[in-house]
């Protein structure tokens, strides 16, 4: 659990980056879902719930997801169901129950960048761009290879197109952090991997996307192009073990979940 010396709720960005800039331990607390999984001490809690980022609207060609929208409103929202198949939506709803996905904020999870998110992995797929308060827009795939930076999520931006999506994923129990996950995207032919929960952040696996694009595109089967893929997939990825699996399980589960992915993609 977490302790916090002091509170604030600002009413803007500005105002918050300065509560937060003005001693090293003052930290945006979000939901404070993830902090109370450990042990923290905090000078200033900034709660960013006055802000005004808690909204999911839609632009002429993106989707915009502020920082302060919890995984319910990701999950029950009609407009992230009607758009990238729903991909987001379904990520999302598995996860524990209601009354935590009430809690969960988006930028608590994207900030972090944790290993174990259901969310980054099928977002990273996305044509996806994050904005911070200091460093300005950049694509998520950026923003995964930073290091940690004291700054601000305001939002996220997923641009809108025409694309199929899959999310897959395992895990030993129903309330459980996934073992593993994967997503499948393709757009106008072409396909984008991701894998997360390695247990290490969720990353690109081009290589695969690749393999995947081209076979499918010569004619090749679905079930054949996933096998191949699969094989690609191994060697481009690296797994860890921890407490909750082995590297070589994670492997071999990633490569069945890429199969489901792309077969569920193809229509199969």
């Amino acid at each position: 659990m977490f302790t916090a010396k002091d509170y604030a709720m600002p009413q803007s960005l500005d105002e918050a980056y300065e509560v937060l800039t003005a001693r090293k331990t003052n930290h945006i607390v979000a939901g404070c879902a993830w902090l109370r999984m450990g042990n923290k001490r905090i000078n200033t809690a900034v709660d960013l719930s006055e802000a005004g980022l808690d909204y999911i609207r839609e632009t002429q060609d993106a989707i915009e997801i502020g920082a302060m929208t919890s995984y319910r409103s990701v999950e029950t929202s009609r407009l992230l169901q009607e758009n990238f198949s729903g991909i987001l939506s379904r990520a999302v709803a598995p996860i524990i129950g209601v009354q935590f996905r009430n809690v969960v904020t988006v930028g608590g999870s994207v900030y972090s960048r944790f290993g174990f998110s259901d969310f980054l992995t099928p977002l990273l797929a996305l044509d996806t761009k994050v904005k911070l308060y200091r460093e300005g827009m950049m694509s998520l795939e950026e923003f995964m290879q930073m290091p940690y930076k004291k700054d601000i999520l305001e939002k996220i931006v997923i641009r809108k197109g025409t694309i199929t999506a899959s999310y897959q994923m395992f895990r030993n129990a129903e309330a459980d952090f996934p073992l593993v996950n994967v997503a499948a995207v393709k757009e106008n032919g072409c396909y984008k991997v991701t894998v997360g929960a390695r247990p290490g952040r969720a990353v690109c696996a081009p290589k695969t996307a690749q393999c995947l694009t081209q076979l499918l595109s010569e004619g090749k089967p679905a079930d054949e192009a996933a096998e191949q893929a699969k094989a690609l997939l191994k060697s481009e990825i690296s797994f860890g073990t921890n407490m909750r699996a082995s590297a070589g399980y994670r492997q071999k589960i990633a490569g069945v979940l890429l199969g489901r992915a792309v077969k569920e993609v193809e229509g199969c």
